[in-house]
């Protein structure tokens, strides 16, 4: 059994960001364990996984149910090969008008990006806290630092999301965690994107898409940081990208 663990909640299908983050740190010998809302897309990728020999477990559920949240973390972290690394990259984006948004779809937001993400932080630290040791990863987006015109409640639930993040860093960062937050200030070149706007790898040209790979590669750079110089917050975005 590899030596250390990471739990990624928020993976669909192979080509997507979680599904990238799980194997670059299944590259290293990690012991994974992943989360998503689709048993069709997870299944897919943990067959990738093992094809390449990583070990692999995947549950199927909604990361803003926290009495499944906390079971998934509390089974990852075993003696063999304690939880070292966590990373939240669930959450939905969804553009609504803000005289079309009602309580329900703000609360909704909420709850996916935000709560969620409260929920596995919480059960991250509490495992890694007694080692005073760990790194907790969350995945923000161009909406973390400003809200675009139909996107409040995207903006509102990624900047809470942000905040948060922002909290666990200072408050536990001198007790051995690690904890960053990634920007992600740009389209990624996934399966949603190439799905919903088909045209627009096309329109970008070369290397116009956020490769999901790379993101991921900048994952494990966090991961990797010697905390005598740890960073809180990366922006990544394509080199085509305004800003």
């Amino acid at each position: 059994m590899p030596g250390r663990t990471v739990v990624v909640a928020g993976v669909g299908p192979p080509r997507g960001l979680g599904a990238a983050i799980a194997r670059r740190f299944a590259r290293e010998d990690f012991r994974v364990t992943v989360i998503g809302r689709s048993a069709e897309k997870l299944d897919a990728t943990v067959r990738e996984l093992r094809a390449v020999g990583a070990a692999v477990e995947a549950v199927v559920g909604d990361v803003t149910d926290e009495t499944l949240v906390r079971r998934t973390v509390a089974a990852a972290d075993v003696p063999a090969a304690p939880l070292e690394a966590a990373v939240f990259n669930a959450g939905g984006n969804w553009p609504q008008g803000f005289l079309q948004m009602d309580a329900a779809f703000l609360e909704g937001m909420w709850r996916t990006n935000a709560l969620a993400g409260f929920f596995f932080a919480k059960a991250a630290i509490e495992t890694m806290l007694p080692r005073q040791s760990g790194v907790l990863l969350f995945t923000g987006a161009s909406a973390s630092l400003r809200g675009r015109a139909n996107f409040g409640g995207f903006a509102s639930a990624k900047a809470a999301l942000r905040a948060l993040a922002q909290s666990a860093a200072r408050e536990f960062g001198p007790q051995g965690i690690h904890v960053a937050h990634v920007i992600v200030d740009g389209a990624i070149d996934g399966d949603r994107i190439n799905t919903l706007l088909p045209a627009l790898k096309t329109q970008r040209g070369p290397d116009g898409l956020l490769d999901p790979d790379a993101i991921a590669d900048n994952f494990w750079h966090l991961y990797c940081q010697q905390r005598s110089a740890w960073t809180h917050e990366i922006d990544l975005r394509p080199w085509v990208e305004p800003w």
